[in-house]
């Protein structure tokens, strides 16, 4: 009997309800891991865990447990992606809303840039050297895959060079 895959939606909430058992600790680490390996491996599930862990108040991402870890990095290049795009717009996001003077948004934004920067730090640095150098090659030279991503956002000069700063600020710590 192969399991039905949740929708974007259905994700966000179940992985709200798992955060929350978590939090309350009803659930150990490692069954949380276990979880969010099945829900990481379609792309509607890992966009939803990641909607809802990166921009939630659950402290998982601010202290991720070894099993949680050893899951997204199984989960290979798709976690690896979601997490370079996650950056790249919470990074741009910080730069917009810091021009429009709101400062709630701001820090969000910039909790949401450094939670992906933590979490690329701990996947498999061979996928995360080879993302982030293609997301470089956009924000410096506008050239390959990325340019597109970028444009569709419609990143400026500044958010790019903000972007390209929290790429570098990945390999440096």
């Amino acid at each position: 009997m192969a399991e039905q895959q949740p929708t974007f939606q259905q994700a966000m909430e179940i992985t709200a309800a798992w955060l929350q058992q978590w939090e309350n600790e009803e659930i150990s680490d490692e069954v949380l891991a276990d979880r969010i390996g099945e829900m990481v491996s379609s792309r509607d599930g890992a966009r939803g865990f990641f909607v809802v862990s990166l921009a939630g108040d659950s402290a998982l991402m601010d202290r991720l447990p070894d099993a949680v870890v050893g899951q997204l990095r199984a989960a290979g290049s798709g976690v690896v992606e979601l997490s370079v795009r996650n950056l790249a717009m919470s990074t741009a996001m910080a730069v917009a809303h810091g021009r429009s003077g709101d400062s709630a948004q701001q820090a969000g934004s910039q909790r949401v840039s450094s939670r992906c920067s933590e979490l690329l730090r701990q996947l498999e640095p061979a996928l995360v050297k080879e993302r982030l150098e293609q997301l470089l090659e956009a924000t410096v030279n506008n050239t390959g895959a990325d340019v597109a991503f970028l444009e569709k956002w419609g990143y400026d000069a500044e958010q790019r060079v903000a972007i390209s700063k929290s790429v570098y600020a990945v390999a440096d710590d």
